[in-house]
């Protein structure tokens, strides 16, 4: 018996078929597609997230690393008239001064704890004892102005040096201000740490001139301005140590950091003035009668 023959296919139905298979090429193509492009996405992905791994451990060794330095730095300055002369029991000239040392101290420790904190990932304790630094902060700003008034009342004098006197209080006005606006900025940058970290290391190395000031290095060229110069460098660790993390300067390493910089070169004509020095002058008045 002969087999019945198949239906032959129509020409509509040919092309039904071929437009099928033609979506379904198309459809293993849109797959294959998207799927190299997600793996490229979570490649890109990976190596963005190992880098800044590295860019957090190197930030890690960075700033605990500076704030071991700010420590060297404010103990050798202070060794010999303060913290190796017995702390209270050092002959400063007033007790503003020891007061205003004891919470200075405080500050450079807490720098160290905070950084230490954040390197060992407790960064709970760390916000924790950031409510203590703000307050320690602002203690700094209100003893660092009486500290400075202080000093300009005991150098009352009538002759030549007067002058001088009153134009050396603007150097710690100055530092106050700085400080006092870094340290504002920093608290309002908390929740972004690359830059309030960059922000209270500036604010410190902003007071590190009076420590290395006092550094034990008998030449006459080590002065004020030599201090400014060291204070410098450590601006300028920082700024290289953008570059070579980062391959940029970071923007509150940068305006920051020129904020720094400006203040520290124009205090010292402003404090020659006319007008600085009759301000000075009618601040050291004040404070002699209140003494």
């Amino acid at each position: 018996m002969a087999s019945p023959e198949s239906p032959p296919i129509s020409g509509r139905s040919h092309l039904a078929i071929h437009y099928r298979s033609s979506s379904e090429r198309n459809v293993y193509a849109n797959l294959i597609f998207i799927s190299r492009s997600r793996i490229i996405q979570y490649f890109g992905i990976i190596v963005a997230l190992t880098n800044l791994r590295k860019l957090s451990a190197y930030d890690r060794w960075f700033f605990s690393g500076a704030s071991v330095l700010i420590l060297v730095a404010v103990f050798v300055g202070f060794a010999k008239t303060y913290y190796l002369a017995g702390i209270f029991k050092a002959p400063l000239p007033s007790v503003i001064v020891h007061i205003h040392g004891a919470v200075f101290s405080a500050w450079v420790l807490l720098l160290i704890t905070q950084t230490s904190l954040v390197a060992a990932k407790r960064v709970d304790l760390h916000r924790d004892l950031g409510r203590l630094g703000i307050a320690i902060a602002c203690l700094m700003i209100i003893l660092g102005l009486a500290a400075a008034t202080d000093s300009l009342a005991r150098k009352f004098v009538d002759d030549a040096s007067a002058m001088q006197s009153r134009a050396f209080f603007a150097v710690p006005i100055a530092d106050m201000l700085v400080f006092g606006t870094l340290i504002y900025l920093g608290f309002r940058k908390r929740f972004d740490k690359d830059t309030h970290k960059r922000l209270m290391l500036l604010a410190t190395i902003a007071l590190l001139d009076a420590a290395f000031v006092r550094w034990p290095i008998e030449v006459d060229w080590w002065n004020l301005r030599a201090a400014q110069g060291c204070c410098l460098l450590l601006l300028l660790s920082l700024v290289g140590y953008d570059l070579w993390s980062r391959g940029k300067i970071h923007p509150y390493t940068l305006w920051p950091g020129l904020f720094l910089l400006i203040v520290g070169l124009i205090r010292d004509p402003i404090g020659h003035t006319g007008p600085w020095q009759s301000f000075a002058a009618s601040v050291q008045h004040l404070a002699l009668s209140l003494r």
